[in-house]
């Protein structure tokens, strides 16, 4: 392992003042059905609404003063975050996407003053443009997930959580690429050995979930979700993400369209809050049931609001609803 908790405390020196501090408040519904406190992460208070902005910065303003420009390939958040981060320092971001990207992620990155460029209809063709770029116009990509300095900007968060809530048993962390878990496992693991670290992702294309399963990094086909941020690969030849995945997450746990479904309409009746299918994976889990019961405190990361509105309006009021190719069966809450 390359990611320690040294990288990870200079990550919150290098992000300190623009993407740190986010509240971790009570969610009193949840504790009922934990049985515990369960603590949720408002990374969707960060200034582009998700999380992946600690990553961003933190890559970006590591890199050396002559660097011509930044690129990646996104789902949507990782993408804003970039575009953020090379915004505040004055370089030129060109994120790459699929079109499997939702238009309002798409739309905010361009608000940010980056070149979006639309690739494909999965990550992986993304990033290859990601990586052509590189090759051809000089541009310094910065992974959503396979990166020291991203992994250890998504790690201030189980610092930060640990530091506020010393006493949590158990996190609950959406599970992608594996840069989040992987950083808050990392942070997690080396202050509290003890604690339990679950990652958790929607049961159509986990690819994290897939690889761990198989002893080696796989590619998974990519479809439409809810949870549309937790979608594309982890590299075939991932170097940090999966194998710290691997070795410190303590289980991987998939999560059903309706389960994500049914906990965004929790976080929304119960705790009156906006949040992306891929923030709640980890009220899904526990609503089903399916996860180990917790000794103590439960903590899970809110990761990101940048939703389509009149869609999510949809589905709280029980209406059906495609989201891609995918058609979601509405349920009004409570029925």
């Amino acid at each position: 392992m390359t990611v320690n908790l040294h990288h990870i405390l200079n990550a919150r020196h290098r992000i300190r003042g623009v993407a740190d501090n986010t509240p971790l408040i009570p969610s009193p519904y949840m504790t009922k059905v934990a049985g515990h406190d369960f603590l949720m992460k408002m990374e969707t208070m960060q200034p582009t609404g998700a999380f992946k902005l600690r990553g961003a910065m933190s890559a970006v303003m590591a890199l050396p003063d002559d660097v011509r420009g930044v690129t990646c390939c996104s789902t949507g958040n990782h993408g804003r975050g970039v575009a953020f981060a090379a915004n505040r320092r004055g370089v030129k971001a060109v994120i790459c996407m699929s079109e499997l990207v939702p238009q309002a992620k798409v739309d905010g990155i361009k608000a940010l003053g980056a070149d979006v460029r639309i690739i494909g209809t999965t990550q992986d063709e993304a990033m290859r443009e990601s990586l052509r770029l590189c090759e051809t116009e000089g541009l310094v990509e910065i992974s959503p997930f396979d990166d020291v300095h991203v992994i250890s900007g998504q790690g201030t968060i189980g610092s930060e959580m640990l530091e506020a809530r010393p006493d949590l048993d158990m996190l609950l962390v959406p599970l992608s690429g594996g840069g989040l878990a992987a950083g808050i496992a990392m942070a997690a693991k080396a202050i509290k050995p003890d604690i339990k670290v679950i990652g958790i992702s929607m049961d159509r294309g986990a690819a994290m979930h897939a690889s761990i399963r198989a002893g080696e990094p796989v590619e998974v086909p990519e479809f439409s979700s809810l949870a549309d941020s937790l979608g594309g690969g982890i590299g075939l030849q991932n170097r940090l993400s999966y194998p710290i995945c691997r070795d410190l997450l303590d289980d991987t746990i998939l999560v059903t369209e309706g389960e994500i479904l049914h906990a965004m309409q929790v976080m929304f009746y119960e705790d009156r809050m906006v949040a992306e299918g891929a923030s709640v994976v980890g009220q899904a889990a526990m609503l089903a049931d399916k996860l180990p019961k917790p000794c103590g405190p439960v903590g899970t990361v809110i990761t990101g609001r940048n939703l389509d509105m009149p869609t999510f309006a949809k589905l709280m009021i029980g209406q059906d609803v495609m989201i891609g190719d995918l058609e979601v069966t509405g349920k009004t809450y409570g029925a």
